[in-house]
C-alpha cells in the first residue's frame, strides 16, 4: 500500500472518529461535515436542550 493510500485512510479514520465522538456525546442535536475540494475540513456540532412542552407553573 502506498503512503498516499495510508494517509487517506488515516485522514478518513480521523474525521470519522471525531463524528462518532460528537454523536455519542449528545442527546439532541446535529453534526455537520464540511467538505472542501473533496476533503473533510471541518466537523461542526450543535447540541439542543429540550424543554418541557408545558410551563412549570401549569403542572400540579
Amino acid at each position: 500500500m502506498s503512503d498516499t493510500a495510508t494517509s487517506a485512510e488515516t485522514e478518513t479514520e480521523s474525521w470519522f472518529e471525531i463524528v462518532k465522538q460528537k454523536v455519542a456525546a449528545m442527546r439532541f442535536g446535529s453534526v455537520q461535515i464540511v467538505v472542501h475540494e473533496g476533503r473533510v475540513t471541518q466537523v461542526e456540532s450543535t447540541e439542543k436542550t429540550r424543554l418541557p412542552s408545558e410551563p412549570a407553573t401549569a403542572r400540579r
